[in-house]
């Protein structure tokens, strides 16, 4: 149960803390927070070259976890999770709303492995894995909330923490559960985005 608490609590402080691959975002589709997310270089399992703010998540609806392929039980039962969510999306990921993986691990992660996890879970356009240079995977870890208050298990790969946060960044609306969620309730929470004041990222 303190385990969850914590998992709700990162989620919690994200919300209130708050040529591009997918074709250029005008700026003012951008959020009203944009200075808070880091716009580091990271590449695709598709092995291109991206910015995280500008080219995946401003003025976008945008599902974020964190994994790691060489995970044990966790990272492939969130990413079969993941792949039902997908699945009940239906047509609309890919076309306005994006899902994001980004590895742990970007050390051994390189994007022709991440291609082949992707492959293996039959991923389907819409949905990226992520890797880059350690130091900018760790700030966006951070500065996204995926962190534990106890520097121990924080500082643990395997109890790394298994949500995933979902957001619309035009709007600045943020929410998070586990992503073990059962596929049908985190489709039901990232939709109620849509009609919600939500909550703001931070200034």
């Amino acid at each position: 149960m303190e385990r969850r608490s914590l998992f709700l609590g990162a989620a919690a402080a994200f919300v209130a803390s708050g040529g591009s691959y997918f074709g250029s975002v005008r700026q003012s589709n951008a959020g009203p927070r944009a200075g808070y997310f880091p716009n580091v270089a990271l590449r695709t399992h598709e092995d291109k070259s991206v910015l995280f703010y500008d080219d995946l998540i401003a003025g976008k609806f945008v599902l974020i976890n964190f994994m790691y392929t060489g995970c044990g039980e966790i990272c492939p039962g969130m990413t079969a999770n993941l792949v039902e969510v997908q699945r009940l999306l239906g047509e609309r990921v890919g076309r306005d709303i994006f899902m994001y993986s980004i590895t742990l691990q970007p050390e051994l992660d390189t994007p022709k492995i991440l291609r082949g996890y992707a492959e293996t879970f039959d991923v389907q356009p819409g949905w990226l894995f992520l890797t880059g240079e350690r130091t900018d995977i760790e700030t966006l870890r951070r500065k996204l909330g995926f962190i534990d208050r106890d520097p121990v298990v924080d500082g643990d790969l395997e109890q790394h923490i298994g949500i995933v946060k979902f957001g619309i960044e035009r709007l600045d609306r943020w929410a998070g559960c586990p992503a073990l969620t059962v596929p049908e309730q985190i489709v039901r929470s990232i939709l109620s985005l849509e009609g919600s004041k939500g909550k703001s990222a931070p200034s």
